[in-house]
């Protein structure tokens, strides 16, 4: 990952942690309204029913040895963890974000199974075939190199492991190219975002296959999460929030200002939330 846009994803997490653990929790994804995206619910049960309809849809009963890839501040990591009784391993570039994440896992008496450091997801410091679980909940985006951290999770996963890659997209291409507008929109979420730039679930596919993964799925479950950014955008704009934000500084009000580029593009259909898992032979 260059130094540039490594140092852009930490300085952005190092700063805007704290402020989504406030007001938030631990979770720092989004949240699932059922299939429709008209259940209502309350936005941290959004975001633990998201983990177990990914679960569900992967067909994933049991796991020993998780590795979360993204983990920010351990949410998905501590909730396997503890849900499998398994080891997790989390990684992160946020030097924050690891250390709350293994105060938290303390607090839940947690420690002695898992295990949070800084890490570079398109070079991990681990051996080949370590985990039978690879976990990327919405990090695929803040990759430079697609092809790169795909055969980095692969290298990590054991023969008979399965990979869940969950990972903002945009829309399918093969019908109709992007439009002018349309590159300008993803070029506003990547500067606000730190992302620098996302592809179609098909092209994630099409990686996947190259590996080669076996017993691919994909899905696109972006009306299911949809309504998370109008969510967000309301719980944004408190006395709590707001202060929060001005101690956070100039690029997370800058993210609170601009949550609005990442619900219309929903609801135009340009950004898509892609599901991806397949099995390492």
């Amino acid at each position: 990952m260059t130094a540039t846009l490594s140092q852009q994803i930490q300085q952005f997490y190092d700063a805007s942690s704290s402020l989504w653990e406030d007001i938030w929790g631990e979770h720092m994804h989004h949240g699932y309204y059922g299939a429709d995206g008209k259940e209502q619910k309350n936005r941290r049960q959004a975001q633990i029913d998201l983990i177990e309809e990914l679960l569900q849809w992967a067909q994933v009963q049991q796991a020993e040895n998780i590795l979360d890839v993204g983990c920010g501040i351990g949410g998905s990591s501590l909730y396997l963890a503890d849900k499998f009784n398994a080891a997790a391993t989390g990684i992160t570039l946020s030097p924050v974000q690891a250390q709350r994440a293994s105060e938290r896992a303390a607090e839940f008496g947690l420690q002695h199974r898992t295990n949070f450091q800084v890490a570079d997801a398109l070079d991990m410091p681990f051996e080949d075939n370590s985990f039978d679980l690879v976990w990327s909940l919405e990090s695929g985006e803040h990759m430079p190199d697609k092809q790169k951290f795909l055969q980095e999770c692969y290298r990590v996963l054991k023969p008979g492991g399965k990979l869940i890659l969950v990972t903002w997209c945009h829309r399918a291409t093969d019908e109709s190219p992007l439009s002018a507008e349309e590159k300008k929109h993803l070029q506003q979420i990547y500067e606000v975002y730190c992302l620098p730039y996302v592809i179609s679930l098909p092209e994630y596919e099409e990686i996947a296959r190259q590996l080669p993964l076996q017993n691919i799925s994909t899905a696109d479950w972006s009306e299911a999460v949809a309504p998370f950014w109008n969510v967000v955008i309301d719980s944004a704009f408190n006395a709590k929030a707001l202060f929060g934000l001005l101690r956070a500084g100039w690029k997370t009000i800058q993210g609170a200002m601009s949550l609005g580029l990442m619900s219309r593009g929903y609801e135009s259909g340009l950004i898509k939330f892609g599901l991806l898992t397949g099995i390492k032979e």
